[in-house]
């Protein structure tokens, strides 16, 4: 593999060659990346430039109030690490816990993964995952090791019951904007769908929920409900499907005790780490590709992002890409390992469904 060089980069404050060096021991074994969009630093002792792009890391430290408030207010990020974990405080207020012993290397792991383009919190999990000697112990060096990675802390008890799995593989998951398509889906042979009705409350929501539902029994397939779970909860639907944002205020409890399985969409290693603390049925992970249909604040996954997550998760929860996915798109997606992959304008502004439907569903049989 090509030795990668990051002499050229000013990665840390002040210079440390120790540093330096492993990490490119670490990065040439991380396969290639596109270039990271932002130059991060990281800065060892603070100074008075510190800025945007720069991460303040205390190890056996918090900060004091008023110099964590002063590199904030520079636009700084701050790691405060010990030897059970460490925790990240963005500019913006964002804060991230994570439990878990760092290896002797983990800055130098962590320089290497920011320069694989992984935001910063993605970048520390990653980090916190390494152990020294990784990197010489084969051509990719790439955590793959679920039990090696860190816990996300202070996370509210994941409800006693769990959720019920479901299939290991979901294949093609056609994400549908009423009732009527999802009825039109089935019909052709779909096994699993979701209606994401972004636009409906009250009665005409609960009816087209309730029309779903009965369209799934109908056709014995598995319709998951997008967002609304206390809608689907009272249609006896058999899953639903909630964002990120939604484990702050949905009553996690209330939709297990329903018998409903629970997919949780994902945007990267921490959100991974979130959402698994709460044992769903499935995790969505995207965007894979830029999307219209949906506004998303993440930039897109891309293959090799995915590929690994699917390595790091097979036989532990059933995985779901999603986002920018077509059927030319497809075949490469499946390469990857995922067992599903989700679909919305593919299908609904296909010019003939039907036929789009039927080489999606071959794509997934080849």
């Amino acid at each position: 593999m090509r030795r990668l060089t990051l002499s050229e980069r000013d990665l840390f404050w002040p210079p440390a060659d120790e540093l330096m060096e492993a990490a490119e021991r670490i990065r040439a074994q991380l396969g290639d990346w596109p270039s990271a969009t932002r130059a991060w630093r990281i800065c060892l002792t603070p100074h008075e430039t510190v800025g945007v792009d720069d991460l303040v890391v205390l190890v056996g430290r918090e900060a004091e109030p008023a110099e964590a408030l002063a590199w904030r207010a520079a636009g700084a990020a701050l790691i405060e690490a010990d030897a059970h974990g460490a925790m990240l405080t963005t500019a913006a207020g964002g804060r991230y816990a994570l439990e878990g012993a760092p290896a002797e290397d983990w800055l130098a792991a962590l320089a290497a993964f920011l320069h694989c383009g992984f935001e910063p919190h993605d970048a520390l999990v990653l980090a916190l995952a390494w152990r020294d000697g990784d990197e010489t112990r084969g051509d990719d060096a790439w955590p793959v090791d679920l039990s090696r990675f860190p816990r996300v802390a202070g996370l509210p008890a994941a409800p006693e019951r769990p959720f019920p799995p479901c299939e290991p593989r979901l294949g093609l998951y056609p994400v549908l904007p009423s009732a009527q398509w999802v009825e039109r889906v089935l019909a052709l042979g779909v096994a699993t769908a979701q209606l994401r009705a972004k636009d409906l409350a009250g009665a005409p929501l609960r009816d087209e929920i309730a029309r779903a539902v009965a369209a799934g029994r109908r056709h014995g397939a598995s319709v998951f409900i997008n967002d609304h779970w206390r809608e689907a909860a009272q249609a006896g639907a058999y899953g639903v499907h909630l964002g990120q944002e939604d484990l702050e205020t949905a009553d996690l409890g209330a939709i297990a005790q329903s018998g409903m399985r629970l997919g949780l969409s994902t945007h990267g290693y921490y959100e991974m780490l979130r959402a698994l603390h709460f044992r769903p049925s499935y995790l969505a992970f995207g965007a894979i590709f830029p999307t219209g249909t949906k506004t998303v604040a993440t930039a897109p996954q891309g293959l090799a992002r995915l590929e690994r997550y699917v390595r790091l998760l097979n036989g532990h929860v059933p995985l779901v890409a999603i986002g920018g996915i077509d059927l030319a798109r497809l075949p490469a997606v499946l390469a990857t390992g995922v067992g599903s992959a989700a679909l919305v304008s593919a299908i609904t502004a296909a010019a003939d469904p039907a036929s789009a439907v039927e080489l999606l569903q071959r794509a997934f049989a080849d």
